[in-house]
């Protein structure tokens, strides 16, 4: 990992530990569609072995975990995955365990899981990131595994599409008064500059499962700027 690259892992794990507290409470109904996207496209059997990546408190691990023989959860931030410990305890599952890792220094056995899922973290990866992760993903699961990703998906405005989300999302901003524009101005410099948010297209998401090996992938809209991608990894039975 380069200088640069750890530095961005730093600032990450700087921001996830302050979200901590706050996190479980700032989620907007999209991202809870997001959500329930994620886990309905995961068809989960309680013979899985299931890694979140990203898990944060646990908004998808928490739902799957009742539904696979194992949750493992991951996250950058060392709060969020004691939070997400906690909050399995208190819902009385003992199949789930936690990690404390950048996704991009997962060591995870290849060919040891059946089900990876992650929701609303890969656009804090860069594109090479992203692809790499996706790679990672590939080796860690069984033939027939499924990788499921929930995330932001519109580009920096070179098609008609792109250039209707980001002005769906100016105009919700705007309509919201002196707070909502302060949203525009700081939002405009983490998306210019690729500073925090770094989302792609759907042509785009197809094309890293593509090249990682995945088949039967599948992008799906959810909300305008969201929606999932889901891929097997050829072989074996795979969880349709």
């Amino acid at each position: 990992m380069s200088i640069f690259e750890d530095f961005t892992v730093r600032i990450q794990h700087f921001v996830w530990q302050r979200r901590v507290e706050s996190w479980e409470h700032e989620a907007s109904p999209n991202l809870g569609r997001v959500i329930d996207a994620v886990v309905d496209q995961a068809s989960p059997t309680l013979e899985m072995r299931a890694l979140d990546l990203g898990c944060g408190s646990g908004q998808v691990s928490l739902v799957l975990a009742p539904q696979v023989a194992e949750m493992i959860g991951v996250d950058i931030s060392e709060g969020m995955v004691t939070r997400f410990l906690a909050r399995a305890a208190e819902e009385g599952y003992t199949n789930v365990e936690g990690r404390v890792s950048p996704l991009e220094r997962l060591e995870v056995d290849p060919g040891s899981i059946d089900l990876i899922v992650s929701n609303y973290v890969f656009h804090h990866l860069n594109d090479d990131g992203k692809a790499r992760v996706v790679n990672l993903c590939y080796s860690w699961l069984k033939p027939g595994g499924r990788l499921v990703i929930g995330d932001m998906m519109f580009g920096r405005g070179g098609t008609a599409e792109d250039r209707q989300v980001i002005l769906g999302k100016v105009r919700l901003l705007a309509a919201k008064g002196v707070g909502g524009y302060w949203r525009i101005a700081k939002n405009a410099f983490r998306y210019l500059f690729r500073v925090q948010e770094k989302p792609i297209a759907k042509e785009r998401w197809m094309q890293l499962f593509l090249d990682a090996g995945f088949h039967n992938i599948e992008v799906l809209t959810v909300v305008a700027e969201a929606g999932v991608v889901v891929g097997d990894k050829p072989g074996g039975q795979e969880p349709h």
